[in-house]
């Protein structure tokens, strides 16, 4: 599918997953806004990497209603349509109910369903109000397998990313009169900087074999599904695409 002339914003498109889902959408010749939240740096080194022209560069705390409101209006102002939008921004964190405080309990809730969930949420209503006016364009959001098998040592990850799967499937029924197409890629654990303490530790091996390929996803691997599903048909509207390996299996 070519995206030539196609404009697509992604969330959390500096670093890791959302580097590697820039990289991909603008080598099929999209125009991609990356958007990032506080590390310029990276965020300039993933922009001058990026192949073609037209790509720009936006800062947003998907966490502050008005920054995303504002996000879409400079959005609005550079480009004409606005064909796909992928929520990729997100944060994650150990909280375990039987070590962590009360209060460090309520800090992780806060801070993760409003980065993973809520966040997200503001990001779609916001690219939802575009789209309908235009009639047609694409929302893809990065969910989790954890959003299925539960996430034990940080139950407000695995509960935001369910939660936005729950949104995924809402707004496709919704949205689906105006075409506009709503889906959803759940990765299982992926090689990123985030990622990095963990898999080079004491729990890495074990990490990795929970997949019968004993390693975990690439960013890459996921930046192909989330094209793939930009390429999907709008029958498929509401569908969750696992990304994990044969780590996890549902049915």
């Amino acid at each position: 599918m070519s995206l030539k002339n196609k404009n697509i914003v992604v969330t959390g498109g500096s670093r890791g997953i959302g580097r590697a889902i820039s990289h991909i959408f603008a080598s099929k010749g999209g125009r991609v806004t990356v958007v990032y939240k506080s590390n310029e740096e990276a965020a300039l080194a993933t922009l001058r990497s990026l192949d073609g022209h037209g790509h720009t560069l936006q800062k947003c705390d998907v966490t502050n209603p008005g920054e995303v409101e504002e996000l879409f209006e400079k959005c609005s102002a550079k480009i004409g349509s606005l064909d796909i939008v992928i929520n990729n921004a997100g944060i994650g964190y150990h909280h375990p109910v039987d070590k962590a405080s009360y209060e460090e309990w309520q800090k992780a809730w806060k801070e993760v369903l409003a980065a993973n969930l809520v966040g997200p949420a503001n990001v779609a209503f916001q690219a939802a109000q575009w789209m309908i006016r235009q009639g047609h364009g694409k929302i893809i959001n990065v969910t989790s397998r954890g959003a299925f098998r539960g996430e034990p040592d940080q139950p407000a990850y695995g509960a935001s990313k369910a939660g936005l799967n729950s949104l995924t499937q809402s707004l496709a029924h919704k949205l689906a009169s105006y075409g506009i197409f709503v889906g959803a890629v759940a990765p299982g654990f992926v090689e990123t900087d985030m990622a990095y303490s963990r898999l080079q530790g004491a729990s890495g091996e074990i990490i990795k074999a929970q997949s019968p390929m004993n390693r975990v996803a690439t960013p890459e691997e996921v930046a192909q599904a989330v094209y793939l599903m930009a390429r999907a048909n709008q029958w498929m509207t509401g569908g969750i695409f696992d990304v994990n390996g044969a780590s996890y299996f549902r049915t």
